[in-house]
């Protein structure tokens, strides 16, 4: 066990990320090759099948990184790690019922709620419902006990938005190999940037890591990680930026996913971004 007080912010984001790289270095392949055995495998863009829901790597590396956190590192995260691998935990399941019972007959968060007001559960449906809660109980078993001090239901409100939207917005970028593992570091760059010196970027630290080692599969067109793996990123993102920030950039990144998410609806991400020579040179970077 290590004194955490003689560890400079630096040393300990260094330290987790290595440790996310490492632990997705012993799962990946295996995992790969465990779901492409079982035959769970989908077309991809091109056509080709590939293995699909190969996303719960990230759950992994996190299992095994925060455990020797945990174990080396004690009191570092405190309850904050609890809650996020619990809050990964869930996110994965829901985004693999999605890759493994899911049709694309109702798209977008707006198909998927107009099937909901018609009676029909969608597996799209039953993940933004599930989402939606999610983000609300991590933001209440966080906030628990700190009403009356800095707290109000405007905190809780934009704290859980960011969490739920923050999965969405990770989701809707995951159409083409590699965007949504690019559009996360971008994102993770700037938090870090952000809230640098905080112990609540260390778990975007460790899933940074994993994403390292599991990002050239994806931008070869070898796996898909799916719903699976890009909810599981667009929480690591959300929980992170609602720990993290503070109230003004808080609300500047609230008000960039409420943008984001209505100019999704409204226009084709894979047409804007090919339309842009510098997002197309970025999103097509590493891929295949």
């Amino acid at each position: 066990m290590f004194a955490t007080d003689n560890l400079s912010p630096a040393v300990l984001f260094l330290l987790n990320l290595i440790l996310g790289i490492a632990a997705a270095g012993i799962v990946t392949s295996p995992v790969v090759k465990m779901v492409y055995r079982s035959e769970f495998v989908r077309p991809n863009f091109k056509g080709d099948p590939i293995p699909v829901g190969v996303g719960f790597i990230f759950l992994l590396t996190a299992l095994i990184a925060l455990t020797v956190d945990y174990l080396l590192l004690p009191g570092l995260l405190g309850n904050r790690g609890t809650i996020f691998i619990l809050g990964l935990s869930v996110i994965t399941f829901l985004g693999f019922v999605d890759d493994t019972l899911g049709n694309r007959q109702a798209s977008g968060l707006k198909g998927h709620f107009k099937a909901l007001l018609k009676g029909e559960l969608t597996t799209g449906g039953l993940k933004a419902l599930g989402g939606g809660v999610l983000a609300l109980l991590i933001t209440l078993i966080d906030y628990r006990g700190k009403f009356g001090l800095d707290v109000s239901i405007i905190n809780i409100i934009v704290s859980t938005l960011i969490i739920a939207l923050s999965i969405n917005a990770v989701n809707l970028l995951d159409l083409r190999p590699g965007r949504a593992g690019k559009g996360f570091l971008l994102l993770a760059v700037v938090i870090i940037i952000l809230s640098w010196g905080s112990y609540d970027i260390l778990p975007l630290a460790l899933i940074t890591g994993s994403l390292l080692i599991y990002l050239p599969w994806d931008l070869k067109a070898k796996t898909m990680m799916g719903d699976t793996g890009s909810n599981a990123l667009g929480l690591t993102i959300g929980v992170t930026a609602a720990w993290s920030f503070d109230s003004a950039a808080k609300l500047i990144y609230l008000g960039f996913l409420i943008f984001f998410h209505l100019f999704t609806e409204k226009y084709s991400l894979t047409k804007v971004i090919a339309g842009n020579k510098i997002l197309n040179y970025l999103d097509k970077l590493g891929r295949e």
